[in-house]
């Protein structure tokens, strides 16, 4: 099983330093960055599972990083800060964090506090789920966090906002949606999407996937994932 990843941003190297020391002993893998924007720019490289983010910080301050990524991102974050009055907690919690720690902290509670947070915001696996409509008649839709495919009446919704999205762009992502982590080359995906009569190429796949990926960023829990040299999948983390 893949290590978890945790950001540490904070300009004090000592105690950045620290944290990532009793966050690798417990088996966690940790990348530091000293700055807002610095976070910012590795946050997509990196892709942590939560980060831990100093308030005061040089250039963008952690409010405005928190801001900033919960656009797009509903990675858990813990926010670290010397200020103990209740503004500055709410305001954090405000604006999206999941927690919210006084320097100086002890070790033991910070790492209880990323566990727990990991533990609450863990991924849940979905499959997919058969309900049914006013009437009785069965309905088919996937349903992960902060995503839900219904095939039955081709809605998409996503971060809680309804995605308008063309039939066969749905039908590809609840089809990759329903076999989570299952790779399908473009021929296979053609054949089921399209049938075995479309005159076309695979490029058709490309496209639509590329279209997806525009509508739907990718999530801490999944997102739409290249094999290369093989196809597409449908990528849970567990």
């Amino acid at each position: 099983m893949d290590k978890q990843k945790i950001m540490i941003v904070d300009d004090d190297e000592n105690i950045a330093e620290l944290i990532s020391l009793y966050l690798i002993k417990e088996m966690y893998d940790t990348l530091i960055v000293g700055d807002g924007e610095s976070a910012l720019e590795n946050f997509r490289f990196y892709k942590p599972d939560l980060i831990l983010l100093d308030l005061m910080l040089p250039g963008i301050d952690g409010y405005g990083v928190c801001r900033e990524l919960r656009k797009t991102s509903r990675v858990p974050i813990i926010m670290l800060s010397a200020k103990g009055e209740v503004f500055d907690k709410v305001l954090g919690l405000e604006l999206g964090a999941d927690d919210y720690m006084m320097k100086p902290f002890d070790s033991k509670e910070l790492v209880a506090r990323v566990k727990a947070v990991l533990r609450r915001t863990a991924p849940v696996i979905a499959e997919p789920v058969i309900a049914t409509t006013p009437g009785g008649k069965p309905q088919e839709m996937v349903a992960y966090p902060d995503l839900t495919v219904n095939l039955t009446n081709y809605s998409v919704t996503y971060m809680g906002e309804t995605v308008d999205m063309p039939p066969k762009e749905l039908e590809l992502l609840y089809f990759l949606a329903k076999s989570p982590n299952q790779v399908f080359t473009r021929e296979q995906l053609l054949d089921h999407i399209w049938g075995y009569e479309y005159v076309g190429d695979t490029r058709t796949v490309d496209v639509h996937i590329k279209r997806l990926r525009e509508k739907l960023h990718d999530h801490r829990n999944w997102r739409l994932s290249t094999v290369w040299g093989v196809g597409y999948k449908f990528e849970v983390r567990t």
